[in-house]
């Protein structure tokens, strides 16, 4: 059984597993297509897992996407420690376009984000040694990676982002508003 809630962005949703727990520790379903679809969620096939790792807290990723053809879906959760994530509408033409939605994911909520293609993916370590795992919807493409400055937007990243960690990749990404979306909104 899952439960599943909304955030800010109509079509970026929190997951939260049920864990089934004694004096031993717990047990939890992470993924289970037949679940979420009878819960009415049914979301796209998934060809890759990711695990990272950020050593010490105020360690930023993002923000990421991969370009059309090559867009992905991700579904987000950490399996050590806490941190912050964050999607950002990147869909040109959409009414919540730019705007972001975030929820804390730790291996003791054992939360989940839904992130789908055209939307933008960051995330900021809060504790020492933090583990991000995440489903992709489609496989690393190098040549259709790309990034947005993660303090161009306003959002709330929980952190000073002056004392932000980040790779060189992240630090030289361009901001929001001069970042030219590849994706579009095929909305009603």
């Amino acid at each position: 059984m899952v439960e599943i809630r909304n955030t800010a962005l109509p079509d970026v949703l929190l997951l939260v597993p049920r864990r089934f727990g004694d004096d031993r520790g717990w047990l939890s379903e992470s993924w289970n297509r037949k679940t979420l679809r009878a819960a009415g969620l049914d979301l796209p096939e998934f060809v890759q897992d990711n695990h990272s790792l950020s050593h010490r807290p105020g360690t930023v990723r993002g923000l990421h996407y991969q370009a059309p053809p090559h867009a992905q879906g991700k579904l987000v959760r950490c399996g050590r420690g806490r941190l912050w994530d964050v999607a950002v509408d990147g869909r040109r033409g959409s009414p919540t376009y730019g705007q972001w939605a975030g929820a804390e994911l730790s291996a003791e909520n054992g939360h989940q984000l839904w992130i789908p293609a055209g939307f933008l993916h960051g995330f900021v370590s809060l504790e020492p040694d933090t583990e991000i795992l995440y489903k992709c919807t489609d496989h690393y493409a190098p040549a259709y990676d790309g990034a947005v400055r993660f303090d161009t937007l306003g959002i709330d990243w929980r952190i000073d982002p002056a004392s932000a960690a980040l790779s060189p990749k992240d630090a030289a990404a361009p901001a929001f508003g001069d970042w030219t979306s590849p994706f579009v909104w095929e909305g009603a």
